[in-house]
């Protein structure tokens, strides 16, 4: 009965428990301390104070990338800007904001994107991953699926935005990631193929072809047709950065909330 006793009244259930609890504060601290080198100090909600109390001695850290570059946290790299374009829904530490400008263009609530590295993802190889399909060299969309350039954009609104001038792929997945969107105005942009619908060729349409002159268009509804107006454009053509992919996917997530004024409201 008393095998189980180490020293008095003092059990191997109790060490058990006291290495747990020493190994759980050491976790905590150390993870904390790689928050900080990280870069993710402490800032107060009122006044954006960042907090100077540390838990590390200040050495940086440094993120490796498969293609050389190297980014040290958090010395270069520069804070966000606390001044948003929104105020508090009530005074109240953690109370939502509300947007007082444009959220899309602002970057606001599921519009708000990262401020990710100006150069484009790579290959394995080293090769731009994401490009128009004319240039991967070997992507091709199959002959019986719709080829989809030249078909007409339909937007949310039902307005015809415009037309899809190119397809964009990705070269490591062998997918569609963008559809390039002439737009009425002449203006280009990058629509993601994740909020693209395809009209007019089901699988039923293809077995039992009734109306033969069914209408064929891409179905946009994150956003209305005015909107593709304004969506982030590309600095270069032909060639995406991460923080471009970035802006094009917050601004067309953004529009299933903020595209038009029901959107935004409770749905009970």
């Amino acid at each position: 009965m008393n095998a189980a006793y180490i020293v008095g009244t003092f059990d191997v259930a109790e060490l058990a428990f006291l290495m747990f609890l020493g190994f759980f504060i050491a976790l905590v601290f150390y993870l904390n301390r790689e928050s900080r080198r990280e870069g993710y100090p402490l800032e107060d909600e009122e006044t954006g104070r960042v907090h100077t109390f540390k838990l590390t001695d200040g050495d940086k850290k440094v993120f490796q990338l498969p293609d050389g570059r190297g980014t040290y946290v958090p010395e270069n790299v520069a804070r966000d800007d606390f001044n948003v374009p929104a105020m508090r829904a009530f005074r109240s530490a953690g109370a939502p904001l509300v947007p007082t400008g444009n959220p899309m263009i602002d970057g606001m609530g599921p519009a708000a994107w990262a401020n990710r590295s100006k150069y484009p993802d790579l290959t394995f190889d080293g090769r731009p991953r994401i490009v128009p399909i004319a240039q991967s060299h070997e992507l091709i969309v199959a002959p019986n699926d719709p080829q989809l350039i030249g078909w007409n954009v339909v937007a949310a609104d039902g307005v015809t935005a415009g037309k899809v001038s190119d397809i964009w792929v990705d070269q490591a997945e062998h997918m569609i990631r963008y559809l390039e969107v002439e737009t009425t105005s002449g203006k280009k942009v990058l629509a993601p193929m994740m909020v693209a619908v395809v009209h007019g060729n089901s699988l039923i349409d293809a077995l039992l072809p009734i109306l033969e002159d069914k209408p064929k268009f891409v179905e946009i509804d994150a956003i209305t047709a005015a909107q593709f107006d304004n969506a982030p454009t590309l600095d270069t053509p032909g060639i995406i950065t991460r923080y471009e992919e970035d802006r094009i996917q917050a601004y067309f997530g953004g529009g299933y909330m903020y595209a038009t004024p029901e959107r935004s409201e409770a749905w009970l």
